[in-house]
């Protein structure tokens, strides 16, 4: 990991910190949970209610004015700092406050939304480990098109899911499947799915998978 990353100071240090589930000290597996553009920690830690799996600790960081970064995830990426490197110390600092309470990466899953989504695989991607396991739902990796993609390192068989409608307001389909291709040649077990029609929003299905992503990491 960019040990640089944990120990930024800027515009989403500082802010709040939601909790559900098992306690740090009861939990065998944790989910970092980031929420979308306009969104709330609130909103992200709704879907715990669906995630029915004992043994998690879910974490929700809350974004500065509810955006981790200003612009679309499409623009260039200068344009995006510094708030997007002070979004991605955010999920570094809970994956170190968690690994010193005895829940390494390699048992803590990312789960974003939407700009949550993008945030979340553009953190795995330049910080390539063994993780938990990988969710992003409506998003994709962040740069604008023709983008260098060359992140070191490997995802070393992390599970990561893809899901996203065909034909997402914001999220362009050739982004999804770009950060297919770039992850399973980082190493990652990558599942895609593209749902005809659908809106920006998550669905039953991806709810599913995600569950099943949860127990088989709590039974390892």
């Amino acid at each position: 990991m960019d040990e640089s990353a944990g120990k930024i100071t800027g515009l989403h240090q500082g802010q709040p910190l939601l909790h559900a589930g098992e306690s740090m000290e009861k939990a065998r597996a944790a989910m970092i949970m980031v929420h979308g553009r306009g969104a709330s920690a609130e909103d992200i830690l709704s879907l715990t209610p669906d995630l029915k799996q004992p043994g998690f600790i879910f974490l929700a960081p809350q974004a500065a004015g509810n955006a981790w970064y200003p612009n679309s995830f499409l623009a260039p990426t200068a344009s995006n700092e510094p708030a997007l490197s002070s979004a991605l110390a955010v999920i570094a600092s809970l994956l170190e406050q968690l690994a010193a309470a005895g829940i390494p990466a390699e048992r803590t899953l990312l789960l974003g939304f939407s700009q949550g989504a993008c945030l979340s695989l553009e953190f795995a991607a330049r910080n390539a480990r063994r993780y938990g396991g990988i969710a992003g739902l409506s998003g994709g990796l962040i740069g604008p098109d023709g983008a260098p993609r060359d992140y070191p390192g490997s995802l070393a068989g992390t599970p990561v899911f893809l899901g996203c409608s065909d034909r997402d307001p914001h999220i362009p389909k050739e982004r999804v499947l770009l950060t297919d291709e770039v992850l399973k040649r980082m190493g990652g077990m990558v599942t895609t799915r593209l749902y005809p029609h659908m809106g920006h929003m998550v669905n039953r299905d991806e709810l599913r998978f995600v569950q099943d992503m949860m127990k088989e990491l709590v039974e390892q």
